[in-house]
């Protein structure tokens, strides 16, 4: 386990423990962010694997909600990048999510990497502001808790994609994270869980969004974090409030 971690959080009971508070109180929705979290050469690895979506037998989003590419299960992950995914859905790491987000139910990791695994999104892509799918299309489960870790190098703050976490009536986004290597976010996922980035990143041609995102489950959830309005559902897109560009397509 200690392969992947960088030093200074190698004792992921105690950095567990310690920022658990912070996690229950940020706002809008319970959510930590870490930097420099991963070995540095484990993620180098990583990177080098990466392949081009684009080329390869992904998924591919292209309407006016999304933009972006996505891997199908674990078929395009180099050996690297699998032993590493692998890794983020065992016990320990699990453990550590688990005591982090304060949840009671037991998580579940998901090995068939329903709507996560690699993503990548190029130059005029994007992901408007949305709550997540509830609940997993084979083993019905609870979706709980998001993981998102970034691989990108040289990322400036002017080519956007910033990940943006906004408040239950979409009038502000109260939190913008840069998406630069080696930065990994945790974030509860219920029906009120708002967030994405919905301006189009302007970085270079030769370059790309890439991030690794791996989804945690649960055999039900509290009643407060679901909406009484709606049952299983897919993907809630939603519109920034007074912003003309946020036409919401139902796909």
């Amino acid at each position: 386990m200690n392969d992947y971690i960088h030093k200074q959080y190698r004792d992921l009971k105690n950095i567990s423990r310690q920022q658990a508070d912070n996690y229950k109180h940020a706002i809008p929705f319970p959510h930590i962010v870490f930097n420099d979290f991963f070995d540095t050469n484990i993620l180098e690895k990583v990177l080098a694997e990466f392949p081009d979506l684009l080329m390869t037998d992904s998924v591919s989003f292209n309407n006016h909600n999304e933009k972006k590419y996505a891997t199908k299960g674990e078929r395009s992950f180099g050996p690297n990048t699998k032993s590493f995914m692998h890794f983020l859905n065992s016990e320990p790491f699990l453990k550590f999510i688990q005591k982090i987000t304060s949840i009671n139910e037991t998580l579940i990791s998901d090995p068939y990497f329903l709507g996560g695994g690699l993503h990548e999104i190029k130059r005029g892509g994007l992901l408007k502001v949305h709550a997540d799918f509830n609940k997993h299309h084979t083993t019905n489960l609870d979706r709980r808790i998001n993981v998102l870790i970034y691989l990108n190098k040289e990322w400036k703050p002017e080519y956007g994609g910033h990940l943006e976490l906004w408040d239950t009536d979409m009038k502000i986004c109260q939190k913008r994270i840069l998406p630069k290597f080696n930065t990994i976010v945790i974030f509860t996922t219920t029906d009120y869980s708002y967030h994405g980035h919905p301006d189009p990143v302007t970085c270079p041609d030769n370059m790309s969004r890439k991030s690794l995102a791996l989804y945690y489950f649960s055999n039900g959830r509290p009643k407060s974090e679901i909406n009484p309005r709606l049952s299983e559902h897919c993907t809630l897109f939603q519109a920034r409030v007074g912003n003309k560009n946020d036409r919401i397509d139902f796909v």
